[in-house]
C-alpha cells in the first residue's frame, strides 16, 4: 500500500466524510498522517470511490489502488484514464451499484471515465433533477461536491479566503459563472494533510475544504475533464 496514496485520498475524502455523505464514521481518523494503514481500511469503505481506484489501478497493471497514480488519476486527473475502458466501466458499476437510483451513468458506455467528475455529474441523481426541474438545491451540491479549483487570497489561521468560479444554469446548460470569493477551510483543531497554503496558491477545493495545492497542469486537468463532462450532458435529453 503507498502511504502518499493514501495521504492524498484522505486529502480529498475528507470534506464529504466530515458531511456524513460518504464513507465510514469518525471522519477526523483520516487527518492521521501516521496512521496510513488506516487510511487504507477506511478508503476500502468508500464504495464509490473503491470501485474506481479498483478499476483504475487494474486497467494499468498496477496491484495498489491506492498508488499514487491511481489516486491523483481519480480526483484530479491523468493518464491512467486513457487505459480505463468505457464500457468496461459501466459493466463494473452495473455489477457493484445495481440498486443506485437516478443519474444517467446506465446510458453512458460510450462515455464513461474513471474521474470524480463523472461520479458527480452522471451517477449522483443531481445533475439529472437540475435538468428535468431547475432544483436549485441540484445546482449548489454540484457546485460544492465537484473538485473545483481555486486562487487563495488570503489566509487567516485554519482558514482561507480563495477565488473560484461557481458552476451556473441557464435552464439549459451547466457553465462556470464569473469568479466569486468564498470562505474555506484548509486545518482544524490543528490538523491537516497540508503542509501549508499561501496566497497566490492554486488549489483544490472540495465542499468547504481546501485539498491540495495544485500545479498549473494539474488545474488545467481538472478544468478540462469537468467541461468535458458538462458538455457530453448537454447533448442529453432532459
Amino acid at each position: 500500500m503507498s502511504a502518499q496514496g493514501a495521504l492524498l485520498f484522505a486529502r480529498y475524502a475528507y470534506p464529504p466524510n466530515e458531511l456524513g455523505y460518504c464513507g465510514p464514521a469518525d471522519a477526523s481518523a483520516l487527518l492521521d498522517t501516521g496512521a496510513t494503514a488506516g487510511i487504507e481500511r477506511r478508503a476500502r469503505q468508500f464504495e464509490g470511490a473503491w470501485c474506481y481506484l479498483e478499476f483504475l489501478a487494474e486497467a494499468a497493471g498496477l496491484r495498489d489502488p491506492l498508488d499514487e497514480r491511481v489516486v491523483e488519476a481519480y480526483w484530479i486527473g491523468n493518464d491512467l484514464l486513457d487505459q480505463a475502458d468505457s464500457a468496461a466501466l459501466v459493466d463494473r458499476m452495473l455489477d457493484r451499484f445495481r440498486g443506485q437510483i437516478g443519474g444517467t451513468w446506465r446510458e453512458a458506455a460510450h462515455r464513461a471515465r474513471a474521474h470524480h467528475s463523472f461520479q458527480v455529474f452522471d451517477v449522483y441523481p443531481w445533475a439529472h433533477l437540475l435538468r428535468t426541474s431547475n432544483n436549485p438545491t441540484a445546482l449548489t451540491v454540484l457546485d460544492q461536491c465537484r473538485i473545483r479549483t481555486g486562487i487563495v487570497l488570503d489566509v487567516n489561521g485554519e482558514s482561507a479566503t480563495v477565488t473560484s468560479t461557481p458552476l451556473s444554469w441557464n435552464g439549459t446548460t451547466m457553465e462556470t459563472g464569473p469568479p466569486r470569493q468564498e470562505a474555506v477551510r484548509w486545518s482544524t483543531g490543528g490538523r491537516t494533510l497540508l503542509d501549508g497554503i499561501s496566497p497566490g496558491d492554486r488549489v483544490a477545493l472540495h465542499w468547504d475544504w481546501v485539498c491540495d495545492v495544485l500545479t498549473e497542469d494539474q488545474v488545467a486537468r481538472v478544468e478540462s475533464l469537468e467541461a468535458r463532462q458538462r458538455g457530453a450532458l448537454a447533448g442529453l435529453a432532459p
